[in-house]
């Protein structure tokens, strides 16, 4: 029972952070520290047509933040003082990674653009669902839908 709990706790920490900066942490890796390309073609995937369509560093890193936005509107989906800590720090990742595209050179690429407005689509989609969610859970006295007379 105690490993159930702390298996728990562990997975609380891990949902405790806004899931967007996995790729904002790993573009500035590899902008900074590798000093890569995101054009450059990583691999080829042959389609059904006969073409090659070549997969860039760009759109792994797009893709995958798309696929942790979905967790992030999934998160978003509880209320409780975890999630309102969530949605400040993701206001605080999008405000960061708004002024990095401003003001970085090597954050001035479509990829992170693209980034950006998935963190922008989180901090207003998450505030949105909370408070949809909150103003269903709020309306309990059956008023709803009924018309005087």
């Amino acid at each position: 029972m105690a490993q159930a709990a702390r298996r728990s706790s562990v997975l609380m920490y891990v949902f405790a952070f806004p899931m967007l900066i996995v790729p904002f942490a790993i573009y500035n890796m590899i902008a900074y520290l590798l000093d890569t390309d995101f054009h450059q073609t990583v691999f080829t995937m042959p389609l059904i047509s006969g073409h090659q369509m070549q997969v860039s560093t760009g759109d792994i890193l797009v893709l995958l933040g798309v696929i942790l936005l979905y967790v992030e509107i999934l998160k978003s989906t509880r209320f409780s003082t975890k999630a309102i800590v969530d949605h400040v720090l993701s206001i605080i990742l999008f405000i960061a990674m708004m002024v990095e595209f401003i003001v970085a050179e090597k954050a001035a690429t479509s990829t992170f653009l693209i980034l950006t407005a998935l963190s922008f689509v989180d901090v207003v989609g998450g505030f949105t669902i909370t408070i949809r969610t909150a103003q269903r859970d709020v309306s309990f006295d059956g008023s709803e839908g009924r018309t005087a007379g």
